[in-house]
């Protein structure tokens, strides 16, 4: 019997052993039938909560053009670090590498991470420079990633920062254009799953659950060309005029388009470290000035209209000073009798204030609030204020008489611009628009064609030579304008020695284009006067924009040899 059992058990070994084994094959096999079939929705939930994550996908805010298709905005791809705070904090060792790259502390980093724990995306960095982006991939710290997202970026730099604007972060506009229109230009970002390794990187896009939507381009009535002329020869007269600022801007006068638009301090949307809100202020639609002598025009547009006045009538401004109500109005000289076209040429105070009163008041506040003083322009600028034209019944005497040469009325650049502009196209009234136009505006008819001309005539005088605008005239051009000097409203009346000085204008005089208003705030230095600081922008920056939009010359330079009769007085 001792002899068999050993046998017996050798022989039963093998198949207790391959029994075991086919029983630990059918345990396995019904372990995954199990999970393949009654857990497979579990497991699969399970899978995707610790290796799949919901992020957003952006895409690209709409370009910003200049009229003839010249980027001013472009949206430019960048990344930015972003963290799953609980993955992050299972490794905190990867920290402190990580708070170096991005310029903080392990404690703030940390601190950070805490704070948002229960989140799945919190971000740590945003819009990093491409190197930086490269270390911080290079870490393989898990939890922490990169998003794609897109900054602004503005090739005009300064030239065009206070028309066009610029956006936040999160590329929502801020100010300018960019706030303006930014529902148009603004992108809708999507959303979209993406599995993760163990790092936290992602490395295959399950699915898109909602399709991200670019923003819509937008073409704007600004020209790059124009823009620069008259963002140069604004920045170089408030230098040469150690001035506060200043501002101009161009009208296309038929279209109301905005050709340009600059002020002065300027700022560079590329670059606003450091900088005050102050700095971003479109002065040429938010601050109001009286506008002086570049008022009288539409003083003499009302007498005109009224048929008590033509340019040949005559009126006495002996002795270059007129007593009114205690206060006593004066001209730079006394001119003496002066036809009504010539005060407009000599810039007469006393001349115009004997008209104006002449006139009833409502006859001339109707002129001014018809050509657009005290309402909007129609710009959409952010920030745009209306002016200020009070009613009429409050006007006493004194009032009526300084308004017809610009004090006692408020009004932004861009209103006065739009009123030069009735002047220029005929009469008619038309929205002022930063965008370009490829249809007729709405117009309204607010002066007589008759007087238009008539004006534009005296606006040429003062521009010639005996005129106070001389130094904005432009070769082989007819030039129309008017220069203003105003003495700046303080709490204790008006200043001695502080100035704006104007000038607005348009050319050719003979079929006008372009309209143009200058204004140099406070300027020093021994000069002041807007045919001394402000018409010498207009001339530069006319010059070249009648050049470059290849605007037929209407005055050609005579030959020399009737350049010599006429200084001998033979031949005019």
């Amino acid at each position: 019997m001792s002899r068999t059992r050993p046998k017996t058990l050798s022989r039963a070994r093998p198949r207790l052993v391959l029994a075991a084994l086919l029983l630990g094959l059918m345990l396995l096999g019904v372990r995954a039938a199990y999970l393949q079939v009654v857990s497979a929705d579990y497991l699969k939930t399970q899978g995707q909560a610790r290796h799949s994550r919901i992020v957003k996908d952006n895409s690209h805010r709409g370009m910003m053009l200049d009229r003839n298709g010249v980027p001013l905005a472009i949206s430019t791809p960048v990344d930015s670090v972003w963290a799953h705070p609980e993955t992050a904090l299972e490794e905190r060792k990867n920290l402190p590498a990580l708070a170096r790259l991005l310029d903080t502390t392990p404690r703030e980093l940390t601190a950070l991470l805490e704070r948002n724990k229960d989140r799945e995306f919190v971000y740590l960095k945003r819009h990093v420079p491409p190197d930086l982006a490269a270390r911080v991939t290079a870490l393989k710290a898990p939890g922490i990633s990169l998003l794609r997202e897109y900054r602004r970026y503005y090739p005009a730099g300064p030239v065009s920062g206070h028309v066009i604007g610029f956006t936040n972060v999160d590329d929502q506009g801020q100010e300018g254009l960019e706030l303006a229109y930014d529902a148009w230009l603004r992108a809708v970002p999507g959303t979209k799953r993406v599995l993760k390794d163990l790092q936290g990187n992602a490395v295959e896009i399950v699915e898109s659950l909602r399709l991200p939507v670019a923003g819509k381009d937008l073409v704007t009535s600004i020209d790059r060309r124009i823009q620069y002329l008259a963002y140069r020869e604004l920045k170089a007269a408030v230098a040469a005029n150690h001035a506060r600022g200043g501002s101009a801007v161009v009208l296309d006068a038929y279209t109301g388009e905005v050709l340009a638009l600059v002020n002065e301090p300027d700022f560079n949307p590329n670059n606003r470290t450091n900088l005050k809100s102050d700095a971003f202020r479109n002065r040429a639609v938010t601050d109001l000035y009286e506008p002086g002598s570049t008022l009288k025009p539409f003083t003499i547009a009302a007498a005109l209209e009224s048929g008590k006045f033509s340019p040949d009538t005559l009126i006495d401004t002996t002795p270059g000073t007129f007593q009114l109500g205690g206060k006593t109005i004066h001209d730079v000289h006394n001119y003496g009798v002066l036809t009504v076209a010539r005060v407009i040429e000599k810039s007469s105070n006393v001349g115009a204030s004997k008209i104006a009163l002449s006139l009833g008041r409502e006859r001339l506040w109707d002129m001014l609030r018809r050509v657009g003083f005290s309402g909007p322009t129609g710009s959409r600028l952010p920030g745009e204020i209306a002016g200020v034209l009070h009613p009429y019944s409050r006007w006493m005497p004194i009032e009526q008489a300084t308004i017809s040469y610009g004090y006692g009325i408020s009004v932004t650049l861009l209103q006065l611009a739009r009123a030069y502009a009735v002047l220029a196209n005929g009469g008619e009234l038309v929205p002022v628009t930063l965008l370009r136009q490829d249809a007729e505006p709405e117009r309204t008819r607010v002066m007589s064609p008759d007087i238009t001309r008539a004006i534009s005539r005296m606006l040429e005088l003062a521009v010639g030579a005996d005129g106070t605008g001389a130094a904005a005239r432009v070769p082989d051009y007819r030039i129309a304008g008017k220069t203003g000097t105003v003495r700046k409203l303080t709490p204790s009346g008006y200043s001695s020695d502080d100035y704006v000085a104007w000038f607005a204008g348009f050319a050719p005089a003979t079929h006008p284009r372009l309209v143009m208003v200058v204004a140099i705030d406070g300027p020093r230095g021994g000069r002041y006067f807007g045919g001394e600081v402000a018409a010498p922008v207009f001339g530069q920056v006319m010059s070249g924009a009648l050049r470059l939009l290849d605007i037929p010359p209407d005055a050609p330079r005579l030959p020399p040899t009737r350049l010599v009769a006429a200084k001998d007085g033979k031949d005019l």
